[in-house]
């Protein structure tokens, strides 16, 4: 039997490489996508073009467009000037159709993969696909519904946030504050167990709130955290708390949802209350990391989201009253984003 897991401790060796593994999966289906679909780099290198006119010009809608054109500006086969994507000398000479080198036939047996054929009708309609692409699996909003699925899923969420917790717990600015609102569940044991004095609440809606309990009672945490049922898109975050805690959460949503989680954290919090933006944030630019644009990419094709830039998160965040914003890199190509409730109402 495993003695029980202690998180206050990093782990002696670092799994970064397997982390890297599985969140860049669905990269090399969605490069195979641009090429063997849309031919994206030889119209590119035809007609450089911003980010609207490249999704008028191939169908595609913003969403999965800004994920796939950042994904290549991370790994160096496109440039990305004052707005304008253009092909660099390595995507002209090996990823546009009329150069002698052109690298298109030997992605041309990857056009019938599963998941490559989700990217296409992703990029055409913005629909996510299912978890997974399993074609038997609702989408992963409604799989979550599900006993079976949500139980997998925790447990799998659970698994990862082994390391990243930790991490995210001791770069975690807490100072006095000791009563923290947020999920998941290993996130919130976490930041407790190395935050004395800070107890929690996870906020969850059913089904997963009931298997988050029996998580934090099987880690000995249920005297510090407990668990509240609710829909953070339906129902007001509960008062009474000075830390808010996202993470991995934002990532699942796009824009419009973004700016309504953190509006509804910044009306919950009292003014010096902290918000914690636990997450993979790619850099102010959007032009990196590639892990981070390679996880991305796994992100928009299962969610309605993607991972979003520091410089993205500091335009959200004061856009909903938060200031003294910052970044600060944890661990496994994650960081938290950071930043403090700034008047006393909405």
């Amino acid at each position: 039997m495993s003695a029980p897991l202690d998180l206050t401790r990093a782990p002696s060796s670092d799994p970064l490489g397997i982390y890297r593994f599985r969140d860049g999966l669905y990269a090399v289906d969605l490069i195979a996508a641009a090429i063997t679909e849309f031919d994206l780099f030889t119209k590119l290198a035809a007609k450089p073009s911003d980010l609207a006119t490249v999704c008028r010009d191939l169908g595609t809608h913003r969403r999965p467009t800004d994920v796939m054109l950042t994904l290549f500006v991370a790994n160096g086969f496109l440039s990305l000037k004052d707005g304008v994507y253009s092909v660099t000398q390595l995507g002209q000479e090996h990823l546009v159709s009329t150069s002698a080198t052109f690298l298109g036939p030997y992605y041309a047996s990857l056009k019938d993969r599963p998941v490559v054929k989700d990217f296409v009708v992703i990029l055409k309609t913005d629909k996510p696909a299912n978890w997974g692409s399993y074609k038997d699996e609702k989408p992963w909003s409604e799989a979550m519904l599900t006993d079976e699925f949500a139980t997998s899923f925790t447990a799998a969420m659970d698994s990862r946030g082994f390391v990243l917790g930790p991490a995210m717990a001791k770069a975690a600015p807490i100072g006095a504050r000791t009563r923290l609102l947020g999920g998941s569940g290993i996130y919130a044991c976490a930041l407790v167990a190395n935050h004395p004095k800070l107890t929690a609440t996870v906020f969850e809606r059913a089904p997963v709130d009931g298997i988050t309990r029996k998580m934090i009672a099987k880690r000995g945490f249920q005297a510090r955290v407990d668990v509240a049922a609710g829909d953070m898109f339906k129902d007001a975050l509960p008062s009474g708390y000075d830390v808010h805690l996202f993470s991995n959460v934002l990532h699942d949503w796009d824009t419009d949802k973004v700016r309504f989680l953190l509006a509804s954290s910044a009306k919950a919090l009292p003014k010096g209350g902290l918000l914690i933006v636990h997450d993979a944030h790619l850099n102010d630019d959007k032009t990196g990391p590639a892990p981070v644009a390679a996880y991305s990419a796994l992100l928009m094709s299962v969610t309605e989201g993607r991972c979003y830039g520091t410089g993205e998160m500091r335009t959200l965040l004061a856009e909903a009253g938060f200031g003294d914003i910052r970044h600060q890199d944890t661990a496994c190509d994650r960081s938290i984003v950071t930043a403090v409730k700034m008047t006393d109402g909405r």
